[in-house]
């Protein structure tokens, strides 16, 4: 199959992703958290359409539904997740899902299409496409808990039926490639009327935690000389961030302040300790680097305060590279269905690709997000950007395959 004579069926893909919305529709989103009785549900259907489309699916012990078509290969994979963050967007991860299904349907060879598990973190940090490359165990099974309530993951397999069943594996020799296509979840497509990013890396997220140790007092009788306030040092803190970071960080680089909690947090109580959830974003080693260094020193200039501060990494990735080929194609592509109107970019948001991506070549494909908004139930993107995103990646992957 050539470049020239693939086409996607634009209302079949529209009806699909508009019934995958209506599991856990949350006003005009989905509420549709991993391993909930609606995720399976979900799960059930896209399995079922999978078998409608000629392919063999498996849903298997982690919770991927993995579709696989006849043949050994080389093959093209294909996919994103379906789970969603709480209250959020309904394109969000089920766009590249349904992509994989209208593209497998379309080019009818040599395309596998996947949903990964949990690729919003409910459980645990992309346990889906991590299990599926062997770096996600049993072991990290029996540590991982739900974010938001008290059940272990285990316990969480269990109530969603998918206890004793194997985790499926990548087959050494089956897959060429892996291409993910996804919402750009930020406004640079739409704001300059661009259609279609081709992604050029995924972004490294660096995150820490800080603590801070005061004193707890009383909010109306201790004197401000000698308080030790921890909620202050932390806000002291955050700001001496935003103002350090732009002189030293990259054009892209963003960083977040995400969650600041107070102990006890009441309003006529000095908070004697506080807890900050920090990150930092870039796909450069040495930009990544650089933010570390000045956070380390700005935490070491605020221990000369009142107050301890204690700074400890959590977690820290590498950027992804997208290959050069499988970009080449995107773009050829692109420039045939939409000319002028693409550009290449990086992704600021991980995806389940940066996995896939250390064990085949990897790409993605972004649509534009209706004025930026992502991770909330008003996420949107037009049904024409829809179709011609779906269209840019079957004539890819045709040529892909064919050549």
């Amino acid at each position: 199959m050539t470049l020239s004579n693939v086409s996607i069926d634009g209302a079949r893909l529209l009806a699909d992703l508009y019934k995958l919305r209506g599991f856990g529709t949350y006003k005009s989103g989905v509420h549709r958290p991993t391993y909930s009785p609606v995720d399976m549900q979900s799960r059930e259907w896209i399995a079922d359409r999978m078998r409608d489309a000629g392919l063999v699916p498996e849903i298997d012990g982690i919770g991927n539904i993995i579709g696989r078509g006849e043949g050994d290969g080389p093959r093209v994979l294909l996919g994103s997740h379906s789970d969603t963050q709480p209250q959020a967007g309904w394109l969000d991860g089920a766009l590249g899902v349904i992509y994989g299904l209208e593209v497998a349907r379309a080019v009818g060879r040599g395309v596998d299409v996947v949903s990964w598990a949990d690729e919003e973190g409910h459980w645990a940090s992309f346990p889906g496409s991590r299990s599926f490359i062997g770096d996600f165990s049993d072991a990290d099974i029996d540590v991982s808990r739900n974010r938001y309530e008290n059940l272990s993951l285990r316990e969480g397999l269990a109530v969603a039926g998918l206890a004793g069943r194997p985790m499926a594996r990548v087959e050494p020799g089956r897959y060429r490639c892996y291409i993910e296509a996804h919402i750009e979840q930020g406004d640079e497509l739409d704001s300059t009327g661009r259609k279609i990013g081709v992604v050029s890396s995924i972004v490294a997220i660096w995150q820490y935690k800080i603590i801070f140790t005061g004193v707890q007092n009383h909010a109306g009788t201790t004197r401000m000389a000698i308080r030790r306030d921890a909620g202050l040092a932390a806000a002291k803190l955050a700001v001496a961030i935003d103002k350090r970071f732009p002189e030293i960080c990259a054009a892209r680089s963003v960083w977040t302040v995400g969650r600041i909690t107070l102990d006890p947090g009441a309003g006529s109580i000095i908070p004697g300790g506080a807890e900050m959830v920090f990150q930092f974003r870039d796909v450069d080693m040495d930009v990544l680097r650089r933010m570390e260094s000045a956070l380390e020193a700005l935490v070491a200039e605020a221990n000369t305060g009142p107050c301890e501060v204690v700074l400890t990494n959590v977690s820290r990735s590498t950027p992804s590279l997208m290959a050069d080929d499988l970009q080449a194609a995107l773009a050829r592509a692109a420039e045939r269905h939409a000319p002028g109107l693409w550009q290449t970019m990086p992704s600021g948001a991980g995806h389940d690709a940066q996995f896939l991506a250390r064990v085949m070549p990897a790409a993605m494909l972004f649509v534009p997000s209706i004025g930026g908004v992502s991770h909330h139930w008003t996420e949107d993107t037009s049904d024409a950007d829809i179709v011609l995103g779906c269209q840019v990646m079957a004539s890819a992957v045709a040529e892909i395959l064919g050549s």
